[in-house]
C-alpha cells in the first residue's frame, strides 16, 4: 500500500516553461498529494540551444545551483532537474545542496542498463544528444556494464511540434522506434515531450522508456523512503 506523501514537497528546476506543462500528467497521477514548487528559466534553455551540441554556458549551471539553494531554503524534501541538455547541473550542484536531486531522465536509463547492452536513445533536440548518450554510460557505468548506444536525431519531429503539428511528431516518432527496436535491447526517449506517446508504446517489440513515467515513480519511491 502506498504510503500517503501529504506534507511533502518536491521542486522543480525547468530550462523552458514548457516542460511544466509535459510533467503535470505525472504529477496529477503519481504524487497528487505532493506540493510541488516549480522554478522556471527560458534563458537556459534558449542560450543552451544557442551553443553547439555538448556545450553548456557556465553560467547556466550557476542558475541551477541558484534555483536549488531557494528550493531548499523553502524546505523541499527533493529536487528535480527537469532538463536532459544540461543534466550534468545535479552533479556540478551536489556538493553545494544538501537536499538530495534528480536528473529527470536518470530513472529510465537505470531501467534500460538494466534490460541489456544494446541502447537505442531517440532525441530530437541536438544539443540533447552529449548530455544524454553521457548519462546513459554514467548509469551503466555505476552498474559495472559496458553498453553500445544506438542514437536516432530527429529534429524534423521537434520542428513540426513547434510549428503546431503534434500528430506528424508522434508519427514520426513511432516509425522510428519501430526501426530502432530491430537493433536494440531497449529504448530511452531523452525529451520530456516525448512522454505523450506512451499510451502508444503498450506493445512494443523492446521496452521504451519515457522520462516522465519513469522518474516520477522514483520519485514517489524516494519521497516514501525519506519517511
Amino acid at each position: 500500500m502506498a504510503k500517503n506523501l501529504a506534507g511533502k514537497k518536491l521542486g522543480i528546476i525547468h530550462a523552458a516553461l514548457i516542460t511544466t506543462r509535459a510533467v503535470q500528467k505525472y504529477i496529477d497521477e503519481v504524487i497528487p498529494e505532493v506540493e510541488v514548487v516549480h522554478w522556471v528559466d527560458d534563458t537556459i534553455q534558449n542560450t543552451n540551444f544557442a551553443c553547439e551540441p555538448g556545450v553548456i554556458p557556465k553560467e547556466n549551471y550557476a542558475k541551477f545551483v541558484q534555483a536549488a539553494l531557494s528550493q531548499q531554503e523553502y524546505g523541499v524534501d527533493l529536487i528535480l532537474l527537469a532538463c536532459s541538455t544540461f543534466n550534468r547541473a545535479v552533479e556540478l550542484g551536489r556538493p553545494m545542496i544538501e537536499t538530495p536531486m534528480l536528473q529527470i531522465d536518470r530513472p529510465m536509463m537505470d531501467l534500460a542498463v538494466g534490460d541489456g547492452r544494446r541502447i537505442g536513445l531517440l532525441a530530437t533536440v541536438p544539443t540533447t544528444v552529449p548530455s544524454s548518450e553521457r548519462l546513459l554510460r554514467t548509469a551503466a557505468a555505476e552498474e559495472g556494464k559496458t553498453i553500445e548506444i544506438t542514437t536516432r536525431l530527429c529534429s524534423e519531429a521537434f520542428r513540426v511540434l513547434k510549428a503546431g503539428d503534434p500528430e506528424r511528431h508522434n508519427e514520426m516518432l513511432l516509425a522510428e522506434i519501430e526501426e530502432l527496436s530491430r537493433r536494440v535491447d531497449a529504448i530511452v526517449m531523452a525529451q520530456i515531450s516525448m512522454s505523450v506517446l506512451e499510451p502508444r508504446l503498450t506493445a512494443t517489440k523492446v521496452p521504451v522508456y519515457n522520462s516522465g513515467r519513469t522518474a516520477f515513480n522514483r520519485i514517489r519511491e524516494m519521497l516514501e523512503a525519506k519517511g
